[in-house]
């Protein structure tokens, strides 16, 4: 046992270091997580496209922009990717910095072409009222269509009707799926008029005449100095719904 004067004798307990003692310790942990908080918070969504990712966004829109031009009016086969880097103002070997392959551009133009129509569509029958009627209902998908045939960006439907076999069939399957959710979403309206008396055919064959017929204005359609596509919209009606 430790007698009183051994307890005397004891060195007394050196204080601690302020700067490692526990108060100031928690201090400068309640301060990190303080800066931490502060700190601006990373913003929520997809980052931002650098300038170089916009200009090969922009670079590949050119080269199958030109690319649809030149596969209609010389045709897939005749086309070479020393045409198609031309057209868009670039080196030979450019386009296959951003395809693979003439047959893989020849994919894309179709494929975003339809996936393009198809997001229009639906916005377009979106800004349609509650209140709206099937035969309101179709003008707009009709008006709707001659936007996608012979719009600004129409050059992928006349690519789609004469070059749809230079695909593989692969990539037609693909385009396929698209085409057919295009189409089905006119059956809604169709079957809705066919109850109503006013088609003049039944639905499913009713949709096989009207694309038919609206896909072939891609080759008399004369923008300048002929019919408006809301008159033409007007007489498609007209052809295919009986007056109400």
């Amino acid at each position: 046992m430790e007698t009183p004067a051994a307890r005397r004798k004891r060195p007394l307990p050196v204080p601690l270091d302020p700067a490692s003692s526990p108060a100031p310790v928690a201090a400068r942990t309640r301060k990190t997580l303080v800066a931490a908080s502060e700190e601006p918070r990373r913003p929520r969504g997809r980052p931002r496209k650098t300038a170089e990712e916009v200009d090969d966004g922009n670079r590949r829109r050119k080269l199958m922009d030109g690319a649809a031009k030149l596969f209609l009016t010389k045709g897939f086969a005749a086309t070479t990717t020393r045409d198609i880097a031309a057209a868009a103002g670039m080196h030979s070997g450019s386009p296959f910095y951003h395809f693979e392959s003439k047959g893989a551009l020849l994919h894309a133009v179709m494929n975003e072409g339809m996936v393009m129509a198809l997001q229009s569509q639906q916005q377009a029958l979106a800004a349609l009222p509650p209140t709206a009627t099937a035969r309101e209902q179709l003008r707009v998908l009709i008006r709707h269509h001659f936007e996608i045939l012979l719009g600004p960006r129409s050059g992928f439907i006349p690519v789609m009707l004469y070059e749809w076999r230079s695909l593989t069939p692969a990539q037609r399957k693909g385009i396929s799926r698209v085409k057919d959710a295009y189409e089905a979403a006119w059956m809604p309206t169709l079957e809705a008029l066919a109850r109503q008396g006013a088609l003049q055919a039944a639905p499913g064959v009713a949709r096989l005449f009207l694309f038919g017929a609206l896909n072939w204005a891609v080759q008399w359609f004369a923008p300048k100095g002929g019919k408006s596509l809301d008159e033409l919209t007007g007489e498609a009606l007209a052809l295919f719904i009986r007056e109400a």
